[in-house]
């Protein structure tokens, strides 16, 4: 599979902040599998932080957000592996809205018409040195260069509050939402890219098994062939015998290189978004206490920004998703 495409979401549980969808594509030698990227960038590529440290201080770490971020412990790791790899696309984001140009330019009319995210700036790296970056950045290129191996893109989709809300009514839930946000990003993705075959690896959507009728929608000219659905795999072909398209639907899809960094982009930008709409509300709420979004503690802010929110006109869909 000469391309390989990976996607995941950040954002799907909470009630406050904005839900993001990544993909990232990938070119690489014929036989070369989305399992055995990682074997093959060995030496360049970690899979944990005490890899990456153990490989030396210019190996970045390229693993499920989960594993690299906890919060409150920083966004270095993920800062690291993601800007780096930026950088060997060309991108070298100095600033939280240049981070939101380089993934997801779309969003910034948007976030510039909502008060807490319009406010917010500030430079990047946040929480490691800027200096370390660039010669990430190149240790990176010589290894996938060495490994025949050719990042193409990285790109979020970023859906805030009041869109979500709509799309959860339009599409029945947040599950289907979400499926039809990917592949969406997945359709633009692919018309950007060569004719060689493409092999796409997706996390499961909402423990979903079946995703062929999302699929007709974002592909309409095609047919759909089911090749398997299961708890672990559902598995998807169509296109012509020159350009073969697979879409595999995966439990712990993240695992795999391609979705990682898929993952990495999408809790970056989510939390760069959190970090916003705490720091507009603290501003105007001494003593507020910070919240990641989920839904106890996101109910306990919202009591807690009431009185205000209501002096600012500010209604309750513009902040507040419904599930």
């Amino acid at each position: 599979m000469p391309f390989l495409i990976g996607t995941d979401e950040a954002g799907y549980g909470p009630n406050l902040g904005p839900l993001v969808v990544s993909a990232t594509v990938w070119h690489v030698a014929d036989g070369v599998s989305e399992t055995g990227l990682y074997d093959r960038l060995r030496g360049t590529v970690a899979t944990t932080l005490a890899e990456a440290t153990r490989l030396g201080p210019v190996r970045v770490a390229i693993a499920d957000s989960k594993v690299l971020y906890q919060s409150g412990k920083g966004l270095g790791a993920l800062e690291r592996g993601l800007l780096a790899a930026l950088g060997v696309l060309g991108r070298h984001p100095e600033s939280r809205q240049e981070v939101w140009a380089a993934l997801a330019p779309e969003s910034l009319p948007i976030l510039r018409a909502i008060p807490w995210y319009a406010e917010h700036d500030g430079p990047v790296p946040i929480d490691c040195r800027r200096d370390e970056i660039e010669p990430c950045s190149a240790a990176l290129a010589e290894g996938l260069a060495r490994a025949q191996v050719r990042l193409v893109d990285v790109r979020s989709r970023a859906i805030f509050e009041e869109e979500f809300n709509r799309l959860c009514r339009q599409h029945g839930s947040k599950g289907s939402l979400l499926s039809h946000a990917t592949l969406r990003l997945v359709a633009e993705v692919l018309a950007s890219v060569g004719d060689e075959s493409v092999l796409v690896v997706c996390d499961k959507h909402g423990g979903r098994n079946r995703y062929a009728g999302a699929l007709s929608e974002h592909f309409p000219e095609c047919y759909i062939e089911v090749r398997g659905e299961s708890r672990h795999e559902s598995v998807y072909r169509f296109g012509s015998p020159d350009r073969r398209v697979e879409f595999r639907f995966q439990a712990k899809g993240e695992s795999h290189l391609p979705a990682a960094l898929a993952s990495m982009a999408s809790k970056y930008l989510r939390e760069l978004a959190m970090q916003a709409l705490n720091e507009f509300w603290a501003r105007r709420i001494p003593g507020l206490l910070p919240t990641a979004g989920y839904p106890v503690d996101a109910r306990r802010f919202k009591r807690d920004i009431a009185t205000v929110q209501a002096g600012l006109g500010i209604a309750d869909p513009a902040i507040w998703r419904s599930k």
